[in-house]
């Protein structure tokens, strides 16, 4: 992290006026809670370092698949019911 463009989440609450002529003068903003970095304040019209998106992009742990009370199948059965699936249509 670039500590001179890193803002403390206090700071940013403490003075945003100072933080907010930084981002109008160029300057991309990088906040932290706990040394931690939890979004970027950007200048109008400016080039993020990295995409934004309007979901989570995290891990999220493990999936927990329900038992839904279908038939137990193998990986190969599985792949065998799926071979095809989603190729040309025929015309």
């Amino acid at each position: 992290m670039d500590k001179n463009r890193d803002v403390p989440l206090r700071e940013l609450n403490q003075q945003t006026s100072r933080v907010m002529a930084r981002v109008e003068a160029g300057e991309t903003i990088t906040i932290t809670k706990d040394g931690l970095p939890i979004g970027d304040i950007v200048p109008r019209g400016g080039a993020l370092g990295r995409p934004a998106y309007p979901f989570r992009t995290d891990p999220m742990g493990m999936l927990e698949i329900p038992d839904l009370g279908g038939p137990s199948l193998t990986d190969d059965e599985i792949d065998e019911t799926l071979r095809g699936m989603g190729g040309p249509l025929d015309g």
